[in-house]
């Protein structure tokens, strides 16, 4: 199990999370500027960020083809997590707290916790 440190703050958006599920028809619109491997997506159930390799873009509306879960992870600096999954193609660690609440972070806000 790896620890993780959080170097920085991390804020979530005011938007809920959403859950897509493969097969899922989707609305896929535009890249995001700061983070060009996510694509906002536009559900019957809400509207977030996911990353493109996730969906078939092919036709329209976008099929998903990978389940992804929006959540993301309020941090505050010098909090420990532990990583569930790191997502370096789209920069982004799954990362659970010590309250046991998991969701994605930035991996330019933590860093690796030497192990003793």
């Amino acid at each position: 199990m790896t620890t993780l440190r959080a170097t920085a703050a991390h804020t979530i958006p005011q938007r809920p999370p959403i859950l897509v599920l493969p097969g899922q028809q989707v609305e896929a619109g535009q890249h995001d500027t700061d983070w060009p491997a996510f694509v906002f997506i536009t559900t019957d159930d809400g509207a977030g960020w996911v990353p493109e390799r996730y969906l078939d873009t092919s036709s329209d509306p976008a099929i998903v083809v990978t389940a992804y879960d929006t959540t993301e992870l309020a941090t505050a600096a010098g909090e420990e997590l532990t990583l569930l999954e790191r997502d370096d193609p789209s920069g982004w660690a799954l990362v659970r707290n010590a309250e046991g609440r998991e969701g994605w972070v930035p991996l330019s806000t933590v860093e690796p916790v030497a192990e003793q």
